[in-house]
């Protein structure tokens, strides 16, 4: 089984997801470090030498890859925050993975993202932090929770929290 995490930047996809798949035995995989491994190239250097197009094709490209080679065994893979912006990549994680939701309110978004250097993430520069998560949350909500197969509120919860609550919802459908 393939478990996608997915959600906004500071929702705790990576360390939700290395707690997830610690508890199941199974391996983990952050999409975007994949990437920057793959590449030797940092993320925020992709966009600003080759465009954020360019950044989405290798983003699928690997995404592809991922889950063809964890097709016959077990992966907790954490998606970039805009992975499901990508019509072809919703594709591949409906046909391949059950996908988790990492749901937060803006406002622990805000504090999460504020303890972070803001320069690594390069669809957070331009206005200030809390109208770039507002503008994107905006245009990114309905599209998470329509692709979602569960949804995890992640507000006010340790990552081992949430790996606890998403161990709980997928109950038996865990061991299929």
């Amino acid at each position: 089984m393939i478990l996608t995490l997915s959600g906004f930047m500071g929702s705790g996809k990576t360390s939700s997801g290395r707690e997830l798949a610690s508890r199941l035995g199974w391996p983990f995989v952050d999409l975007d470090a994949a990437i920057e491994e793959s590449t030797g190239v940092a993320i925020s250097t992709i966009f600003a030498v080759r465009g954020e197009a360019a950044f989405r094709q290798m983003e699928h490209d690997s995404l592809e890859t991922l889950l063809t080679e964890a097709a016959s065994g077990n992966l907790v893979l954490a998606l970039g925050g805009g992975t499901l912006m990508t019509p072809s990549c919703r594709t591949l994680i409906r046909e391949k993975a059950v996908n988790i939701y990492l749901r937060a309110q803006k406002e622990t978004l805000l504090k999460n993202l504020s303890k972070e250097d803001s320069a690594k993430r390069p669809m957070l520069g331009g206005d200030s932090l809390a109208g770039r998560i507002g503008s994107l949350m905006s245009e990114r909500a309905a599209i998470y929770e329509e692709a979602a197969d569960y949804i995890a509120d992640i507000d006010g919860l340790s990552p081992g929290e949430v790996a606890g609550d998403i161990i709980q919802m997928l109950g038996k459908d865990i061991c299929r």
